[in-house]
């Protein structure tokens, strides 16, 4: 399998080339050329497996120049160690509704699943293909890939990590949790602005052939952990097989049955990681795309016109606080079949903030998507609902998922993605409870422990007493300056 660029450069690239560049030389993503397709009686064979060994299945789908049994190995070595109470767990909320809780890794969020992975895919590719320069992995961040690139990446030989995220976008939770972090390889850098502005900055930074080429000089060369990079989201695929097969296991349904998801989303990794599988023959009904007030990506598959002109909302689900989502193009890349158009879209996006696309295509898109979002005072509601009539918490992404997923549910069986622990923002969630909130973090979650009995996880009461590092602000326009520094 090879890989090509969303936006027509026609160099085509192995895996492991994808990963240890990040983003293609002229802006677009890399895409598979083809989507592996896997046949009813595999998806039977699949469905007994444990995660780690499902994962050692997938990926050699997608990374065929790696050795399988480095891949098994990796996968083990990641999904039945880094997971307290192991990979994929599937809670039941209600009847017909289902939680695929992915924030019981070591950083309490989704990203985990990919960016304890990731590392290993990185390190091996610069084996395969003889690379011996430092690679520096440029994050921008809006509060939970940060963290999670940070945890997989510090102290590993051969790379340096620098994050990027917003001044006063993340809980303080958030914030603690990358300016506190260890490693010798590490460096964090607060932006003024939000995460568009942070996004954009090292997006520019990977498309400046000129600072590449002087980075090079240095025997540095740039690549990224976030999901623009492929070695981000092809772990996620997984996950969207193995909770299918624990829901249809738990609902007594046939292997054919399919099952919707919905999904909190922000910059279109995550949902489009379900959307691979889906076009490799996982029986999915809709994918359902769940927002928060930046509700641009609602406006888009319900007009079929992308608009990141809007008003930006800091909101309590910060991890969706984004009007640019950068995955989208791969999406509009696999659907139009076309990567001019595809490049002509993203052109109208940087330059006038604006791009349409015309109805043929956004039914296209329907068919496979469909939409909703919450606002402020409704995700409050909802985690207060969840909790009082089926004692289930959950934090302010999962519920603004949660509340679409009601309004979108039907016949079939109801996955929400659950991408952050309800300790990451417990100042909201106490509020959110009913009960008097304190100014400090830590002092909520210990309220939360008491009212809940749900004990926090330690990584994150532990941040209390870990000395802060990092209190560098920077504007947007130095992100290049400090990428380089």
């Amino acid at each position: 399998m090879r890989y090509i660029s969303t936006r027509g450069n026609t160099e085509t690239v192995s895996a492991a080339e994808a990963i240890v560049r990040g983003l293609s030389g002229d802006g677009g993503l890399y895409v598979p050329e083809t989507i592996p397709q896997v046949s009813e009686e595999t998806l039977q064979k699949w469905s007994g497996l444990s995660y780690a060994e499902l994962a050692g299945e997938i990926l050699p789908l997608y990374l065929p120049e790696y050795d399988p049994a480095f891949l098994k190995k990796a996968a083990k070595e990641v999904y039945e160690t880094a997971f307290e109470g192991g990979a994929g767990y599937t809670a039941r909320v209600r009847d017909g509704v289902y939680s695929l809780e992915l924030w019981h890794g070591p950083t309490c969020a989704f990203k985990d699943y990919a960016l304890q992975l990731m590392p290993r895919l990185l390190a091996e590719a610069k084996r395969m293909l003889g690379h011996a320069e430092t690679t520096r992995i440029l994050v921008a961040t809006s509060g939970d890939t940060g963290k999670a690139a940070l945890d997989g990446y510090k102290d590993l030989p051969g790379i340096e990590i620098c994050v990027f995220y917003p001044q006063d976008g993340t809980s303080q939770i958030q914030r603690l949790q990358m300016a506190t972090q260890e490693g010798a390889n590490v460096r964090v850098c607060a932006v003024e602005g939000n995460f568009d502005d942070a996004q954009t900055g090292v997006k520019k930074v990977f498309s400046d052939e000129a600072l590449r080429a002087k980075m090079e000089e240095k025997n540095i060369r740039f690549s990224s952990a976030n999901s623009i990079n492929w070695g981000r989201l092809v772990p996620q695929i997984v996950y969207y097989f193995y909770a299918a097969f624990r829901v249809k296991e738990d609902m007594h349904l046939p292997a054919d049955a399919k099952v919707d998801f919905c999904v909190p989303t922000g910059n279109f990794g995550d949902i489009l990681a379900g959307y691979y599988a889906k076009k490799m023959g996982l029986p999915v009904g809709k994918l359902v795309c769940a927002s928060n007030q930046n509700n641009v990506l609602t406006q888009f598959l319900t007009t079929g016109e992308y608009d990141a002109r809007r008003t930006f909302y800091k909101t309590a689900s910060p991890s969706m606080d984004i009007l640019i989502s950068s995955n989208l193009e791969r999406l509009l890349f696999h659907v139009s079949g076309s990567a001019a158009q595809t490049k002509e879209w993203m052109k109208e996006l940087s330059e006038n903030g604006i791009y349409t696309v015309g109805e043929e295509i956004l039914s296209r898109i329907r068919e496979d998507f469909d939409c909703g979002w919450t606002d402020e005072e409704t995700c409050r509601a909802t985690i207060l609902s969840c909790y009082s009539k089926e004692r289930y918490l959950c934090d302010t992404h999962t519920a603004v998922a949660m509340k679409v997923a009601e309004e979108k549910k039907t016949a079939l069986p109801m996955i929400v993605l659950s991408t952050a622990s309800p300790y990451k923002f417990p100042r909201v969630v106490l509020e959110a409870l009913g009960r008097t909130v304190p100014e400090s973090d830590f002092d909520a979650i210990a309220d939360l422990e008491e009212l809940t009995k749900m004990p926090a996880p330690k990584s994150l009461t532990q941040l209390k007493r870990k000395e802060v590092r990092f209190t560098q602000v920077i504007t947007a326009d130095g992100i290049a300056e400090a990428a380089c520094g």
